[in-house]
């Protein structure tokens, strides 16, 4: 039961990440990302996932873990990408003025 219960809570959570990719990546800025944010979501999984190691605990739940940490991981260059945008664009500002 308990894994079951884990496993809900992480689908929970994975279910929001795919939006959130889709998201930032459409918005093509990275004013409403935080790096940090997305850094300590990606630090906290691994510890579930080094968790689950530890333990032995090989099954469904470290494959929701993995999957969860991968869509996660995403967000990280799409930040980076998105900072390129924004700092075309104050330019393009800039140069307008």
């Amino acid at each position: 039961m308990p894994e079951i219960l884990e496993t809900a809570m992480l689908v929970c959570f994975g279910l929001s990440w795919p939006i959130s990719v889709v998201k930032n990546i459409k918005s093509k800025t990275a004013k409403n990302m935080s790096l940090r944010f997305i850094l300590l979501i990606v630090v906290g999984y691994i510890a579930g996932i080094s968790a689950k190691i530890i333990l032995g605990s090989f099954n469904y739940v470290l494959v929701v873990y993995v999957l969860n940490l991968a869509i996660v991981s995403i967000n990280i260059p799409v930040y980076f990408i998105n900072k390129k945008y924004d700092k075309k664009l104050a330019l393009y500002k800039k140069e307008a003025a």
